[in-house]
């Protein structure tokens, strides 16, 4: 597991996992990131990175229309915060072991 701070070392982390051949199985981005690049515009640096890329978006923001319509915005799922491990563990398991 990594962590990045901002979508910008997101993107920079994924690049390299990328490059080296060993890509994250799953992404989760938060939505709005203070003074960096946030959730929307790092899905779509991403996608162009790597069109097979599985990321999640959370959020506290529940009326956001990428909260309410992520796959619109290239997203496998999404979470609202505040979200506890419970539910996070059945969409992992969903985009990493879809039947």
């Amino acid at each position: 597991m990594e962590i990045a701070d901002h979508g910008a070392q997101a993107l920079e982390m994924y690049r390299k996992a990328l490059q080296n051949g060993k890509p994250f199985d799953v992404v989760i981005l938060d939505l709005t990131i203070r003074g960096g690049i946030g959730g929307e515009e790092t899905m779509k640096k991403l996608l162009e990175l790597d069109p097979k890329v599985r990321a999640i978006v959370a959020s506290g923001y529940t009326d956001s229309p990428i909260i309410k319509n992520f796959r619109d915005y290239g997203f496998a799922a999404a979470l609202t915060k505040p979200y506890k491990i419970d539910q996070l563990q059945p969409i992992l398991r969903q985009i990493l072991l879809p039947e």
